[in-house]
């Protein structure tokens, strides 16, 4: 995941009092607002879950409101250490993390908890219409869609809820994987705010020898059949004439299992491919197609009109990985700037080389790679995808403050803390490590 706090803002509560509240983004999305108290209580409450050991120190608690640079280092200092708690896991899949966001989330909505009917797409425009609480979070209202469908829960966690965005050409695209501290309920209405989107349920896996496991049931295979049809139709998985006309006449047989076992052996089955793009390979300014899928990026280098060139860019031998955000050089809009993909990948023996992307899905791109890398080594430990028997369950929980909170001076960290706390790792411009990278290359690869 990656966290941001790019800025803040005023706001005045019901007693006329104004105080200073962080934005929140995740993933490249504002998720919410949330003022220094709370985000202390949430530090005091992980402090009790893991112990003060296991987190960076807090930016330390004023007397007095602070304003301009104090206020920027205070912003920056809650940015890094968001980022920091983030990137362990047990931390970020705790109920502490998650009903935090989901709580914070609500209360920037001024979202009440209230019965609601949601409607979720799939690929094909076929709506499912589930009643849920306008506050459940993203796991309880998927296991509800695949209740409703009668799919089973050995194949729920097979699936994700996706917000898409309709586009100008009535096209839509992936802005992103819904997760689990967000409501869909909330997300989507403040996603619509911003023009038209909707939920879609499709696969979330992206090793294909998965379908093997759901080809067997009548629901799971639909379900992967109208999103392969969908693929198809939108160019994202590359058929020949030939082909396509042998998948029309199975298409009008009916006959979707053997639909999906020809798909499965075209070009770009179960790729993700997103917006053409600029990237620094092979030189500056190429104009590119990218797609994930099948542990790579592949690149469709454009090197003449309609003539493409093509580059692979295996997973485990992609080092590490970052997302950077560049000032663009826009006169007519000076607050424009540019998402950029960096990874550094082993182009030989022992010759590295960082390959930069910009492309507004930037995140999205980090995001299926982080996808990838994880379930790669999913399967190299033995692990099977997760059903809805192996979740927690506690009940519903809302995010507690602590109401021990001195309302004096908290004593300053130390300057060796200040160091440690904007000096450790961050996925706004440092690297993200691929876990995969030591343990899955081979001789082979190079």
């Amino acid at each position: 995941m990656h966290f941001s706090i790019p800025d803040t803002q005023e706001i005045t509560d019901g007693s006329g009092s104004t105080y200073t509240s962080f934005n929140i983004h995740i993933n490249g999305v504002f998720h919410c607002t949330a003022r220094f108290s709370l985000l202390h209580s949430f530090h005091e409450q992980l402090k009790k879950e893991f112990g003060a050991t296991a987190l960076p120190p807090f930016p330390p608690k004023k007397l007095f409101p602070i304003a301009g640079p104090k206020l920027d280092e205070r912003r920056l200092m809650l940015e890094r250490y968001i980022q920091i708690v983030s990137q362990e896991a047990a931390i970020a899949n705790s109920d502490v993390f998650n009903s935090f966001l989901l709580t914070a989330q609500q209360e920037t909505q001024k979202e009440q908890p209230e019965n609601v009917s949601l409607d979720v797409y799939l690929m094909n425009g076929h709506k499912i219409s589930v009643n849920i609480i306008s506050t459940d979070q993203t796991e309880d209202v998927l296991e509800t869609v695949a209740s409703q469908i009668d799919l089973p829960d050995d194949f729920v966690y097979y699936f994700g809820l996706y917000l898409v965005r309709k586009e100008d050409d009535s096209e839509t695209s992936i802005v992103r994987k819904l997760q689990d501290f967000e409501s869909p309920s909330i997300s989507l209405k403040s996603a619509n705010l911003k023009g038209v989107h909707r939920i879609v349920l499709r696969k979330c896996f992206w090793d294909s020898s998965f379908d093997d496991e759901l080809l067997a049931n009548k629901v799971a295979m639909n379900l992967l059949y109208v999103q392969a049809v969908s693929d198809i139709d939108r160019q994202w998985v590359l058929a020949t004439k030939d082909q396509k006309e042998h998948l029309k006449s199975l298409q009008q047989k009916g006959s979707k299992r053997e639909f999906l076992r020809l798909a499965r052996t075209l070009k770009h089955y179960g790729y993700i491919q997103f917006h053409p793009c600029t990237a620094d390979y092979p030189q500056a300014n190429s104009r590119v197609v990218i797609a994930a899928g099948n542990k790579e990026l592949n690149f469709r280098i454009l090197v003449k009109p309609d003539a493409f060139k093509e580059a692979v860019f295996k997973i485990t031998r992609i080092r590490c990985w970052r997302i950077t955000t560049t000032v663009a050089d826009d006169s007519d809009n000076p607050d424009s700037s540019l998402l950029e993909l960096s990874f550094e990948y082993l182009i030989a023996k022992d010759t590295l080389q960082w390959i930069t992307v910009q492309s507004e899905q930037a995140i999205l791109m980090s995001m299926c790679l982080q996808g990838m890398v994880e379930e790669l080594i999913m399967k190299k430990q033995g692990r099977k995808i997760k059903k809805p028997s192996d979740r927690v369950r506690r009940g519903k929980k809302n995010f507690t403050r602590e109401n021990s909170i001195p309302s004096g001076l908290v004593q300053s960290p130390s300057s060796e803390d200040l160091k440690l706390l904007k000096g450790k790792g961050t996925q706004n411009g440092d690297s993200v490590t691929n876990s995969a990278f030591e343990d899955a290359i081979g001789d082979d690869d190079l």
